[in-house]
C-alpha cells in the first residue's frame, strides 16, 4: 500500500534545502551554547 498523497504538493528543492540548512544551523548552535554553559558550570 502506498501513502495517500491526495492534495499534497512537494515544496521547492530550494524550500527544502533552505529548511534542512536552517534546522542543522540551529542544532549546531544549540550544542555550542550547551556546551559553553556547562563548560561555564565545571570551571
Amino acid at each position: 500500500m502506498s501513502p495517500d498523497k491526495t492534495g499534497e504538493v512537494d515544496q521547492p528543492l530550494w524550500k527544502r534545502l533552505f529548511w534542512f540548512a536552517a534546522l542543522w544551523v540551529a542544532g549546531v548552535a544549540s550544542v555550542a551554547v550547551l556546551s559553553y554553559a556547562l563548560r561555564s558550570l565545571i570551571i
